[in-house]
């Protein structure tokens, strides 16, 4: 427990030495300590996971989401460690708080990159599942255009495609009513385009010889459209067009699992939007809460430390500093206007006794 005791105290960035004689604030400064130790420890841990989707694939993915990590949390630790240590206690809060609003201002911008990792990491399901969707929209959206600007390229071709199988349809519909007719006149009923007479007549024979030609124009036009169709298919073939094809549900979740950083983080700020155009208000309420989260353990350190009144050991460093200026013979009536200022705070006994001295030896020299 001593180790971690110290451990932590060096996270804090205390004078080990002179906060050993202030026994009353040790507890208080390991919590800074281990509020300022998570802190980066946690933004190792965001920082890895996000370069780890950089180098997705790669056989060093790994390695450098390690290396990255462990650079980017040790440099939070030492930004967070550096601030805390700086709070110079002695001035007002206003002071105070403008010497840590810039740490303030960063830890919200730090907050919103580190949470961005870990929310994609726990919406990781409600993502794959709107990627999905948008892969297949993308996809089907590709194959119209596709299409699309196939047939405006061979609109001349495609015209004489339509205009054949209109004609095609239109006689195929003249050939069954021929059809029809001739039935008609060979079993003897009686319309206004047959005869009546039972039998096969010369009338029928006629009838017969018409639907036979259509019948054989019939067979040349549809062999025109066939001829037609295989044309524009070989140049579909030629221009790759049928090579796009929808992905199948396995070769859906590959595409998926091999997704970047930038789609995912495009998917996590659309999961909010229904399909419908509606907005689900508790998973956008949801990420919401989790950036503020990290926002506010990125500022805690500060917190802390902006939170906490002028202690014992704050008292102790000051003077510290005050008599070493004071010894070292550097505008001594300053030094011994801040030793006055002093009195009435709380300092340990030996810092006491020294700045009784100070004084005692300041009045002799006068």
């Amino acid at each position: 427990m001593s180790s971690i005791k110290q451990f932590f105290w060096w996270c804090a960035g205390v004078h080990e030495k002179t906060l050993v004689r202030c026994p009353e604030e040790h507890s208080k400064y390991v919590s800074i300590g281990a509020t300022i130790f998570f802190t980066g420890l946690f933004a190792s841990i965001a920082g890895g996971y996000a370069l780890y989707f950089v180098f997705s694939g790669s056989p060093n993915a790994l390695f450098y989401a390690l290396l990255f990590g462990l650079t980017w949390g040790l440099a939070i630790f030492n930004l967070d460690r550096y601030i805390v240590l700086s709070i110079d206690k002695t001035q007002s809060s206003g002071k105070q708080f403008l010497q840590a609003l810039p740490r303030i201002i960063l830890a919200i911008i730090i907050g919103l990159v580190i949470s961005r990792p870990l929310e994609l990491k726990i919406f990781d399901k409600e993502i794959k599942e709107h990627l999905r969707v948008e892969y297949l929209k993308q996809q089907r959206a590709t194959i119209d255009t596709l299409n699309s600007t196939f047939e405006n390229k061979y609109l001349v071709e495609y015209s004489q495609l339509t205009a054949l199988k209109k004609q095609a349809d239109s006689l195929e519909s003249t050939i069954r009513t021929s059809r029809q007719q001739l039935n008609h006149e060979i079993f003897g009923t009686k319309t206004e385009e047959t005869s009546g007479v039972l039998g096969y007549g010369p009338y029928a024979k006629m009838k017969e010889e018409n639907l036979k030609k259509q019948e054989i124009y019939l067979d040349t036009l549809r062999s025109r459209i066939q001829t037609k169709e295989s044309q524009l298919l070989d140049r579909k073939t030629h221009e790759g067009l049928m090579d796009q094809k929808i992905l199948s549900d396995k070769g859906l979740d590959s595409v998926i699992n091999i997704a970047g950083f930038a789609d995912r983080n495009a998917a996590l700020s659309n999961l909010h939007k229904n399909p419908d155009g509606t907005i689900n208000e508790s998973t956008e309420y949801a990420v919401i809460f989790i950036a503020l989260l990290f926002i506010f353990f990125e500022c805690l350190p500060v917190f802390v430390k902006l939170m906490s009144g002028r202690d014992t050991y704050d008292n102790a460093i000051l003077s510290q500093k005050i008599i070493n200026n004071y010894e070292s013979d550097t505008n001594i009536d300053v030094e011994k206007q801040a030793l006055d200022k002093l009195k009435g705070h709380r300092t340990d006994v030996a810092i006491q006794r020294r700045m009784a001295r100070l004084n005692e030896d300041y009045e002799a020299s006068k």
